[in-house]
């Protein structure tokens, strides 16, 4: 059986200009591709290290795949878990971004040996942030 090799996000949004400015500008993830190369957009894309995060326009989405029209509900029980690591860690990100987006989650050591909070993107998706850390 082959190996699963990467799993990137594929997010229908009502707005890809604004998910991209919110993934760069707020989460400072750095942009990807864009179609087309000008606005507006149908779909984006970002990436951080190894992650990418897709956006396709609502609209035109459904255009291409008019079967998903009774399946797209604006992100309702979608949610992300992105791991990070690095100077500051998760609680500089919090600091960063809790001002700039909406929190839904504050900012806990969980039991299962992580710190993490939450945030809800533009279009609600959530997502939460983790650090592993050093259970005592």
């Amino acid at each position: 059986m082959p190996q699963f090799k990467k799993l990137t996000p594929n997010l229908i949004v009502s707005s890809v200009e604004r998910s991209l400015a919110f993934y760069t500008d707020v989460l400072g993830f750095t942009p990807g591709i864009t179609v087309p190369e000008q606005s507006p957009f149908v779909f984006a894309s970002v990436t951080s290290g190894p992650l990418e995060i897709f956006f396709n326009d609502t609209a035109a989405a459904l255009k291409e795949h008019p079967g998903w029209a009774s399946k797209v509900k604006a992100s309702a029980g979608n949610s992300m878990f992105i791991e990070v690591e690095g100077p500051g860690g998760v609680d500089a990100l919090h600091d960063r971004v809790k001002a700039k987006a909406q929190v839904v989650m504050p900012l806990t050591t969980q039991w299962y040996g992580t710190r993490e909070f939450a945030i809800e993107d533009p279009d609600g998706y959530v997502i939460t942030f983790a650090e592993r850390i050093e259970q005592r």
